[in-house]
Protein backbone atom coordinates (compact mmCIF):
# COMPACT_ATOMS: atom_id res chain seq x y z
CA UNK A 1 0.00 0.00 0.00
CA UNK A 2 2.99 2.32 0.57
CA UNK A 3 3.81 2.30 -3.16
CA UNK A 4 0.19 3.19 -3.98
CA UNK A 5 0.24 6.13 -1.58
CA UNK A 6 3.50 7.35 -3.13
CA UNK A 7 1.99 6.96 -6.62
CA UNK A 8 -1.00 9.11 -5.61
CA UNK A 9 1.30 11.77 -4.13
CA UNK A 10 3.48 11.86 -7.24
CA UNK A 11 0.48 11.98 -9.59
CA UNK A 12 -1.00 14.84 -7.58
CA UNK A 13 2.31 16.73 -7.74
CA UNK A 14 2.20 16.53 -11.56
CA UNK A 15 -1.28 18.10 -11.62
CA UNK A 16 -0.32 20.85 -9.15
CA UNK A 17 2.83 21.81 -11.08
CA UNK A 18 0.82 21.89 -14.33
CA UNK A 19 -1.71 24.12 -12.57
CA UNK A 20 1.11 26.50 -11.58
CA UNK A 21 2.35 26.49 -15.17
CA UNK A 22 -0.98 27.20 -16.87
CA UNK A 23 -0.17 30.84 -17.55
CA UNK A 24 3.47 30.21 -18.42
CA UNK A 25 3.41 27.19 -20.74
CA UNK A 26 2.86 28.26 -24.35
CA UNK A 27 4.03 25.16 -26.23
CA UNK A 28 2.45 22.07 -24.68
CA UNK A 29 4.26 19.57 -26.90
CA UNK A 30 7.64 21.11 -26.06
CA UNK A 31 6.75 20.91 -22.38
CA UNK A 32 5.76 17.25 -22.76
CA UNK A 33 8.95 16.48 -24.70
CA UNK A 34 11.04 17.97 -21.85
CA UNK A 35 8.95 16.04 -19.33
CA UNK A 36 9.41 12.73 -21.13
CA UNK A 37 13.16 13.13 -21.65
CA UNK A 38 13.56 13.68 -17.88
CA UNK A 39 11.43 10.59 -17.25
CA UNK A 40 13.59 8.63 -19.71
CA UNK A 41 16.80 9.76 -18.01
CA UNK A 42 15.56 8.75 -14.55
CA UNK A 43 14.31 5.41 -15.88
CA UNK A 44 17.75 4.79 -17.42
CA UNK A 45 19.43 5.48 -14.06
CA UNK A 46 17.22 2.88 -12.36
CA UNK A 47 17.94 0.20 -14.97
CA UNK A 48 20.28 -2.51 -13.69
CA UNK A 49 21.65 -3.32 -17.15
CA UNK A 50 22.46 -0.13 -19.07
CA UNK A 51 23.00 -2.05 -22.32
CA UNK A 52 19.45 -1.31 -23.43
CA UNK A 53 19.34 -3.42 -26.59
CA UNK A 54 21.49 -6.37 -25.50
CA UNK A 55 19.18 -9.38 -25.65
CA UNK A 56 17.80 -10.65 -22.36
CA UNK A 57 14.92 -13.00 -21.74
CA UNK A 58 11.65 -11.08 -22.03
CA UNK A 59 13.25 -8.01 -23.66
CA UNK A 60 11.36 -8.14 -27.02
CA UNK A 61 8.00 -8.24 -25.23
CA UNK A 62 9.10 -5.44 -22.88
CA UNK A 63 10.20 -3.32 -25.84
CA UNK A 64 6.94 -3.81 -27.76
CA UNK A 65 4.76 -3.10 -24.73
CA UNK A 66 6.85 -0.02 -23.90
CA UNK A 67 6.47 1.29 -27.45
CA UNK A 68 2.70 0.79 -27.35
CA UNK A 69 2.44 2.40 -23.92
CA UNK A 70 4.50 5.43 -24.98
CA UNK A 71 2.32 5.99 -28.06
CA UNK A 72 -0.81 5.71 -25.92
CA UNK A 73 0.54 8.33 -23.49
CA UNK A 74 0.76 10.98 -26.16
CA UNK A 75 -2.39 9.85 -28.01
CA UNK A 76 -4.35 10.33 -24.79
CA UNK A 77 -3.03 13.88 -24.50
CA UNK A 78 -3.92 14.70 -28.11
CA UNK A 79 -7.43 13.24 -27.68
CA UNK A 80 -7.88 15.26 -24.50
CA UNK A 81 -7.05 18.49 -26.34
CA UNK A 82 -9.31 17.51 -29.25
CA UNK A 83 -12.23 16.75 -26.94
CA UNK A 84 -11.81 20.02 -25.06
CA UNK A 85 -12.23 21.88 -28.34
CA UNK A 86 -15.15 19.75 -29.56
CA UNK A 87 -16.99 18.85 -26.35
CA UNK A 88 -15.79 21.29 -23.70
CA UNK A 89 -13.47 20.83 -20.76
CA UNK A 90 -16.04 19.28 -18.40
CA UNK A 91 -17.10 16.38 -20.61
CA UNK A 92 -13.48 15.78 -21.68
CA UNK A 93 -12.33 15.58 -18.05
CA UNK A 94 -15.16 13.27 -17.02
CA UNK A 95 -14.57 10.79 -19.84
CA UNK A 96 -10.81 10.79 -19.26
CA UNK A 97 -11.33 10.06 -15.56
CA UNK A 98 -13.94 7.39 -16.38
CA UNK A 99 -11.17 5.59 -18.24
CA UNK A 100 -10.51 4.00 -14.83
CA UNK A 101 -13.31 1.57 -15.75
CA UNK A 102 -11.07 -0.03 -18.40
CA UNK A 103 -8.18 -1.24 -16.17
CA UNK A 104 -10.61 -2.09 -13.38
CA UNK A 105 -12.81 -4.14 -15.71
CA UNK A 106 -9.74 -5.73 -17.32
CA UNK A 107 -8.45 -6.81 -13.92
CA UNK A 108 -11.67 -8.77 -13.39
CA UNK A 109 -12.38 -10.03 -16.93
CA UNK A 110 -8.84 -10.77 -18.14
CA UNK A 111 -6.72 -11.31 -15.06
CA UNK A 112 -9.51 -12.94 -13.01
CA UNK A 113 -9.25 -10.78 -9.93
CA UNK A 114 -12.27 -11.20 -7.69
CA UNK A 115 -13.37 -8.01 -5.92
CA UNK A 116 -15.39 -8.21 -2.74
CA UNK A 117 -18.89 -6.76 -2.53
CA UNK A 118 -17.45 -3.82 -0.58
CA UNK A 119 -14.87 -3.16 -3.31
CA UNK A 120 -17.53 -3.29 -6.05
CA UNK A 121 -19.60 -0.72 -4.16
CA UNK A 122 -16.41 1.31 -3.67
CA UNK A 123 -15.75 1.37 -7.42
CA UNK A 124 -19.35 2.45 -8.10
CA UNK A 125 -19.03 5.26 -5.54
CA UNK A 126 -15.69 6.30 -7.06
CA UNK A 127 -17.24 6.59 -10.54
CA UNK A 128 -20.21 8.51 -9.13
CA UNK A 129 -17.82 10.88 -7.33
CA UNK A 130 -15.84 11.53 -10.53
CA UNK A 131 -19.04 12.44 -12.38
CA UNK A 132 -20.43 14.61 -9.57
CA UNK A 133 -17.16 16.54 -9.09
CA UNK A 134 -16.58 17.20 -12.78
CA UNK A 135 -20.10 17.81 -14.11
CA UNK A 136 -22.37 20.62 -13.08
CA UNK A 137 -25.86 21.06 -14.53
CA UNK A 138 -25.49 24.85 -14.04
CA UNK A 139 -22.26 25.08 -16.04
CA UNK A 140 -22.38 24.70 -19.79
CA UNK A 141 -19.67 24.90 -22.39
CA UNK A 142 -21.07 27.15 -25.09
CA UNK A 143 -20.42 26.85 -28.76
CA UNK A 144 -19.34 23.19 -28.64
CA UNK A 145 -20.72 20.36 -30.67
CA UNK A 146 -21.01 17.19 -28.65
CA UNK A 147 -19.20 14.41 -30.48
CA UNK A 148 -19.77 11.08 -28.74
CA UNK A 149 -17.22 9.19 -30.83
CA UNK A 150 -14.32 11.36 -29.66
CA UNK A 151 -15.47 11.11 -26.04
CA UNK A 152 -15.65 7.34 -26.27
CA UNK A 153 -12.20 7.22 -27.86
CA UNK A 154 -10.81 9.33 -25.01
CA UNK A 155 -12.32 7.00 -22.41
CA UNK A 156 -10.93 3.89 -24.13
CA UNK A 157 -7.45 5.29 -24.85
CA UNK A 158 -7.17 6.80 -21.36
CA UNK A 159 -8.22 3.47 -19.86
CA UNK A 160 -5.79 1.43 -21.93
CA UNK A 161 -2.98 3.89 -21.17
CA UNK A 162 -3.48 3.25 -17.47
CA UNK A 163 -3.94 -0.49 -18.10
CA UNK A 164 -0.46 -0.91 -19.60
CA UNK A 165 1.19 -0.98 -16.18
CA UNK A 166 -1.08 -3.82 -15.03
CA UNK A 167 -0.66 -5.70 -18.31
CA UNK A 168 3.11 -5.55 -17.90
CA UNK A 169 2.94 -6.47 -14.21
CA UNK A 170 0.89 -9.59 -15.02
CA UNK A 171 2.64 -10.70 -18.23
CA UNK A 172 6.10 -9.10 -18.39
CA UNK A 173 9.43 -9.93 -16.78
CA UNK A 174 9.72 -8.52 -13.22
CA UNK A 175 13.44 -7.96 -13.79
CA UNK A 176 12.75 -5.63 -16.71
CA UNK A 177 10.20 -3.27 -15.14
CA UNK A 178 12.63 -0.36 -15.36
CA UNK A 179 13.34 -1.21 -18.99
CA UNK A 180 9.60 -1.10 -19.67
CA UNK A 181 9.36 2.39 -18.17
CA UNK A 182 12.43 3.49 -20.15
CA UNK A 183 11.01 2.32 -23.49
CA UNK A 184 7.67 3.85 -22.57
CA UNK A 185 9.05 7.32 -21.88
CA UNK A 186 11.58 7.33 -24.73
CA UNK A 187 8.75 6.53 -27.17
CA UNK A 188 6.56 9.31 -25.73
CA UNK A 189 9.52 11.74 -25.91
CA UNK A 190 10.26 10.92 -29.56
CA UNK A 191 6.59 11.33 -30.50
CA UNK A 192 6.31 14.67 -28.66
CA UNK A 193 9.61 15.90 -30.12
CA UNK A 194 8.52 15.02 -33.68
CA UNK A 195 5.19 16.83 -33.26
CA UNK A 196 7.02 19.85 -31.77
CA UNK A 197 9.36 19.96 -34.76
CA UNK A 198 6.54 19.60 -37.29
CA UNK A 199 4.45 22.37 -35.74
CA UNK A 200 7.37 24.88 -35.85
CA UNK A 201 6.03 26.71 -32.83
CA UNK A 202 8.44 28.77 -30.71
CA UNK A 203 9.78 27.12 -27.55
CA UNK A 204 10.37 29.20 -24.43
CA UNK A 205 12.61 28.39 -21.49
CA UNK A 206 9.45 28.18 -19.35
CA UNK A 207 8.07 25.35 -21.53
CA UNK A 208 11.27 23.40 -20.90
CA UNK A 209 11.55 24.35 -17.20
CA UNK A 210 8.02 23.25 -16.35
CA UNK A 211 8.53 20.09 -18.41
CA UNK A 212 11.60 19.25 -16.34
CA UNK A 213 9.76 19.95 -13.08
CA UNK A 214 6.83 17.77 -14.13
CA UNK A 215 9.12 14.98 -15.34
CA UNK A 216 10.40 13.98 -11.90
CA UNK A 217 7.03 13.30 -10.19
CA UNK A 218 5.62 11.96 -13.48
CA UNK A 219 8.28 9.26 -13.62
CA UNK A 220 7.78 8.26 -9.99
CA UNK A 221 3.99 8.20 -10.38
CA UNK A 222 4.43 5.56 -13.11
CA UNK A 223 7.11 3.68 -11.19
CA UNK A 224 5.19 3.51 -7.92
CA UNK A 225 1.96 2.61 -9.73
CA UNK A 226 3.74 -0.32 -11.39
CA UNK A 227 5.28 -1.42 -8.08
CA UNK A 228 1.96 -1.14 -6.23
CA UNK A 229 0.33 -3.53 -8.72
CA UNK A 230 2.76 -6.21 -7.54
CA UNK A 231 1.24 -6.25 -4.06
CA UNK A 232 -2.28 -4.73 -4.28
CA UNK A 233 -5.12 -5.96 -6.56
CA UNK A 234 -5.66 -3.79 -9.63
CA UNK A 235 -9.38 -3.44 -8.81
CA UNK A 236 -8.23 -1.54 -5.71
CA UNK A 237 -5.17 0.22 -7.14
CA UNK A 238 -6.77 2.06 -10.06
CA UNK A 239 -9.79 3.59 -8.29
CA UNK A 240 -7.63 4.70 -5.34
CA UNK A 241 -4.95 6.05 -7.70
CA UNK A 242 -7.51 8.18 -9.53
CA UNK A 243 -9.76 9.40 -6.74
CA UNK A 244 -6.85 9.82 -4.31
CA UNK A 245 -5.25 12.26 -6.73
CA UNK A 246 -8.58 14.09 -7.11
CA UNK A 247 -8.73 14.63 -3.33
CA UNK A 248 -5.15 15.90 -3.05
CA UNK A 249 -5.41 18.17 -6.08
CA UNK A 250 -8.71 19.51 -4.68
CA UNK A 251 -6.99 20.22 -1.36
CA UNK A 252 -4.14 21.95 -3.20
CA UNK A 253 -6.69 24.07 -5.06
CA UNK A 254 -8.16 25.21 -1.75
CA UNK A 255 -4.86 25.91 0.00
CA UNK A 256 -2.59 27.11 -2.81
CA UNK A 257 -4.93 28.62 -5.39
CA UNK A 258 -7.74 29.81 -3.11
CA UNK A 259 -10.32 27.92 -5.15
CA UNK A 260 -13.79 27.51 -3.68
CA UNK A 261 -15.64 24.21 -3.55
CA UNK A 262 -19.33 24.03 -4.34
CA UNK A 263 -21.75 21.89 -2.33
CA UNK A 264 -21.73 19.44 -5.25
CA UNK A 265 -17.96 18.98 -4.93
CA UNK A 266 -18.20 18.48 -1.17
CA UNK A 267 -20.72 15.69 -1.85
CA UNK A 268 -18.30 14.21 -4.38
CA UNK A 269 -15.44 14.27 -1.87
CA UNK A 270 -17.71 12.64 0.71
CA UNK A 271 -18.39 9.81 -1.76
CA UNK A 272 -14.65 9.50 -2.37
CA UNK A 273 -14.03 9.11 1.36
CA UNK A 274 -16.64 6.34 1.53
CA UNK A 275 -15.17 4.70 -1.60
CA UNK A 276 -11.66 4.72 -0.12
CA UNK A 277 -12.92 2.99 3.04
CA UNK A 278 -14.83 0.34 1.08
CA UNK A 279 -11.97 -0.33 -1.34
CA UNK A 280 -9.68 -1.11 1.58
CA UNK A 281 -12.02 -3.52 3.39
Amino acid sequence: MLYLILAVLASSAVAVIMRFGEKHIKNNFAMFAANYIVCSAIAFLFMKDKNVFVYREGLPFTLVLGLISGCLYLTCFVLMKLNISKNGVMLATVFMKLGVLVPTGMAVAVFHETPSVFQIVGVVLAVAAIIIINVSPQEKDKGTKKTAVFLLLLLIVSGFTESMANIYDKTGSPALKDDFLFFNFVTAFLAAAIITAVKHRPISWKDVAFGVMIGVPNYFASRFLLLSLGSVPAVVVYPIYNIGAIVLVGAAGLLLFREKLSARKYIGFGLIAAALVLLNL
